[in-house]
């Protein structure tokens, strides 16, 4: 069985709110507004599938398009959240609507009235404020809306309001704060990667030689939704033979052959958290002769990548310890000249190693968060959560053997950072040769 994600609860996200209110009177004070995403057409009459901001997931909660959160900081602090009014005729259609009591309760906000008058509360909620909050550049539709706002507060200078006099972006402050998951973050990730595994499982159990990359995708796709996921956390990239070495290759419509490897890089999306795996493995369903030689190599990669990950070290130490790796294995495999030293002082490894070990996972499966501090990597601390993902791609080339012609590796885990060591989230999907040669063959 898998553990199941924790329920809504108000209180966290009213936490997060909190924090930011404290963080912005540390800073001067000011008023921060942060919208969620619009809407976007398909065609004609037809919308894609509606997902919310996540700064604004991440401080209400709240899931419905057309919605507003204004977060205003100094000494009587409250939280203003306007959203789509009731509307019986449109709820036959498009789906019932809490409206603005109701979402003011839902989210635990101070106040909350229609989206409708926005464009009249918005000046009021800005004057006498030293600065504005916001994501500037985000989002050129809004950045008209505020600068229009910030004009009708201009126009109130013989009332004796004053309008902001500073904008900061609000995402240096939420992006460090979303860097740390909390309790409930993080139970929600350990059920996206549970359901993640299940699927890459899933993928294994079912391939053989002939199938077309597209019905592995469809059991991953269900696999997903049987679990209660929403959605996919990234286009699933469904990659066999050379198909393999387009990183981000997603056309997912090629036949496979017995001899061939298949790279699946997927994870679903729950409750607005990501799961982001890889797996490869031989489509025939035994690892041979320079797929074997690979695989192993990178594996042997990821494996000491993910001893690394410990609180205290630098973020790029991972990173450095798959590149020292496979450069040394590329070596003795015959694909790369000279010494390993010039190996790394020449980048020659990034022929067939061109992307970086890691990056941070949480609301985005490519999370947000600083690298760097002052110029320099930053400290692995508890709470951070990362992937862990090694790759190896060898192209058909004239210079190259032909038994390494076509392969295309990645191996990639979700790793929480504790205080005790690496959390492996996605331990429960196969790796080593002899589980995935197992796995594939049912057992």
């Amino acid at each position: 069985m898998l553990r199941k994600a924790p329920a809504f609860n108000a209180h966290h996200h009213l936490v997060r709110r909190q924090r930011l209110i404290e963080q912005i009177c540390a800073a001067g004070g000011g008023v921060a507004v942060i919208p969620t995403s619009a809407e976007i057409s398909r065609n004609q009459d037809n919308e894609f599938p509606y997902r919310h901001d996540s700064y604004f997931y991440y401080l209400t909660g709240f899931t419905e398009p057309e919605a507003t959160l204004v977060v205003i900081a100094g000494d009587t602090p409250r939280t203003v959240l306007f959203c789509r009014p009731r509307d019986a005729d449109r709820e036959v259609w498009t789906g019932y609507r809490l409206g603005p009591e109701a979402a003011c309760a839902h989210v635990g906000a101070d106040e909350a009235y229609s989206s409708e008058e926005l464009s009249k509360r918005l000046p009021e909620l800005l004057g006498n404020q030293p600065a504005l909050w916001y994501s500037l550049g985000h989002d050129t539709g809004w950045d008209k809306r505020l600068m229009e706002a910030l004009t009708d507060v201009r126009g109130m200078t013989r009332s004796g309001i004053r309008a902001p006099s500073d904008i900061r972006d609000v995402r240096v402050l939420l992006d460090e704060m979303r860097l740390f998951k909390d309790g409930y973050e993080l139970d929600t990730l350990r059920t996206a990667a549970d359901i993640s595994a299940s699927a890459h499982a899933r993928a294994m159990r079912t391939t053989r030689p002939g199938m077309f990359e597209y019905e592995i995708e469809a059991e991953l796709l269900h696999e997903f939704r049987r679990h209660g996921s929403q959605s996919v956390s990234f286009n699933p990239i469904v990659a066999s033979g050379p198909n393999a070495c387009v990183l981000h290759y997603n056309e997912n419509s090629r036949q496979m052959g017995a001899d061939e490897l298949l790279m699946i890089d997927a994870g679903c999306e729950l409750n607005s958290y990501a799961g982001d795996i890889s797996r490869t493995f031989p489509v025939g369903g035994k690892f041979v002769g320079a797929r074997r030689d690979l695989y192993a190599l990178v594996l042997s990669a990821q494996k000491a990548a993910i001893t690394e990950c410990q609180a205290g070290r630098h973020f790029n130490t991972p990173h450095e310890t798959v590149v020292e790796i496979l450069s040394r294995g590329l070596i003795d495999l015959g694909l790369l000249k000279g010494s390993l030293d010039e190996a790394l002082e020449t980048g020659a490894y990034r022929r067939f190693y061109m992307h970086r070990t890691s990056h941070w996972l949480g609301l985005d499966v490519h999370d947000v968060g600083n690298y760097k501090l002052d110029g320099q990597w930053r400290t692995l601390q508890p709470d951070m959560v990362l992937t862990i993902e090694p790759g190896c791609y060898v192209r058909r080339a004239d210079d190259i053997p032909e038994a390494f012609w076509n392969i295309g590796i990645r191996i990639e885990d979700d790793v929480l950072i504790t205080a005790n060591g690496p959390e492996v989230l996605t331990s429960a999907v196969p790796k080593c040769i002899k589980d995935v040669e197992a796995c594939m063959a049912g057992n």
